[in-house]
């Protein structure tokens, strides 16, 4: 699943259009390199959105039609 997809659907960012702005500008890292909108997103991968308070995660599942109650079991926070 592209990386801009699965900041929308897992509800970390609101919009697509908003994700794909934010990879464009370099905000958005996964594996600890700076990845474009159209980055294929796999299992086991840690992302890390540097947008206002940064955020790390990594990525549990991917489900391209998850529910508001399923998208917050896609991910787990970092500590």
């Amino acid at each position: 699943m592209r990386i801009d997809k699965f900041l929308k659907v897992s509800r970390l960012i609101k919009r697509r259009t908003v994700a794909a702005e934010a990879c464009d500008a370099g905000k958005v890292y996964v594996n600890g390199r700076s990845v474009k909108p159209a980055y294929v997103l796999k299992v086991g991968d840690v992302v890390e959105i540097r947008l206002g308070q940064p955020i790390c995660f990594t990525v549990k599942s991917l489900n391209e039609k998850a529910s508001k109650e399923e998208a917050q079991t896609l991910y787990e926070i970092k500590g």
